[in-house]
């Protein structure tokens, strides 16, 4: 199961006890699932969705909230992964009307609403819940072990607007893009991240995405200090190389006997010392001597041995 998956299976069963944040989730639900179909002057309400754990709870939902009867039908894909959709149906009935209005779908006189009911966005425990509703009706999230990414889409500009000024008052900083005929409303921040799943009380999940992103960071960390070692360790190794071929041109023309005393030192240790680093071989001069002027000495050998 993916951790997307695992995430909605978790929020579906986190119950509001307030009937309030239940009206908001249930909201965010039928706006990012729910269609209309009108036959006569019967109204049937559907609402679709991929996760079984989500189906339930809007069926609950709708029970508990307006009494109301409804039937989950299960449908299979013919394309692409053939997962199973299933399908919240409310068939006519008296109440479909006050359940439209109720969740801010369509006003009294029967004209559909675009724009979220404001009594949802007024206090937090309803925002949290209509933020979580609008996340296991469309959205997911990658693996923290990819890339950070979490995102909600839905066919409506209006509601695509309502979903960013909802999360910019959690203070999440959310971008909208086009993706075919979607909007898409995302986060790309590994903390806002885990402040949104916060927020929408997938707790579980959080502790979850936090140990990959922690392991990854840890990961990431030791792989740049051994390149940055390896690059170290090339950089020095190469040094010598050319340190002592430098001394053995030196060392054929001139002779190391006719150098003065500190480079025929630095030369000779160098020659005994193939891979020892320039700390090294400053402490097995007489004298002991610095890197600087290690560096400097062995960089005159190589200043003669390019004349040479």
């Amino acid at each position: 199961m993916s951790f997307s998956a695992q995430t909605k299976d978790e929020l579906a069963r986190v119950s509001d006890s307030r009937k309030c944040c239940r009206m908001a989730e249930l909201s965010a639900l039928f706006r990012m699932d729910g269609n209309i179909q009108i036959s006569g002057r019967q109204i049937y309400i559907n609402i679709l969705n991929e996760n079984a754990a989500v189906a339930r709870k809007i069926f609950s939902l709708v029970r508990e909230l307006f009494g109301a009867q409804a039937e989950v039908l299960v449908k299979r894909k013919s394309k692409l992964r053939k997962n199973n959709i299933y399908q919240v149906r409310i068939p006519p009935q008296d109440m479909t009307g006050e359940i439209l209005v109720s969740l801010g779908l369509m006003d009294p006189g029967g004209d559909l609403l675009e724009n979220v009911k404001k009594d949802f966005f007024k206090k937090e425990c309803c925002r949290r819940s209509y933020l979580r509703g609008v996340f296991l009706g469309g959205g997911s999230v990658n693996n923290p072990e990819g890339t950070y990414h979490f995102e909600v889409i839905t066919n409506n500009e209006s509601h695509a607007l309502d979903i960013r000024r909802l999360f910019k008052k959690f203070g999440l900083d959310a971008k909208i893009n086009m993706r075919k005929n979607w909007f898409v409303v995302y986060l790309k921040e590994s903390e806002q991240i885990v402040a949104c799943l916060n927020i929408m009380g997938a707790h579980n999940a959080l502790l979850d995405f936090e140990n990959k992103r922690i392991f990854k960071g840890m990961r990431n960390q030791v792989n740049r200090l051994v390149n940055c070692e390896t690059a170290n360790l090339n950089k020095t190794v190469n040094a010598a190389v050319q340190q002592l071929e430098s001394i053995r041109r030196v060392k054929e023309v001139i002779g190391l006997d006719k150098l003065p005393r500190g480079l025929r030192q630095v030369a000779e240790v160098r020659i005994n010392n193939p891979g020892a680093s320039l700390r090294e071989i400053g402490e097995m001069l007489d004298p002991r001597l610095g890197k600087s002027g290690v560096s400097h000495r062995l960089k005159k050998l190589e200043e003669m041995a390019q004349k040479l």
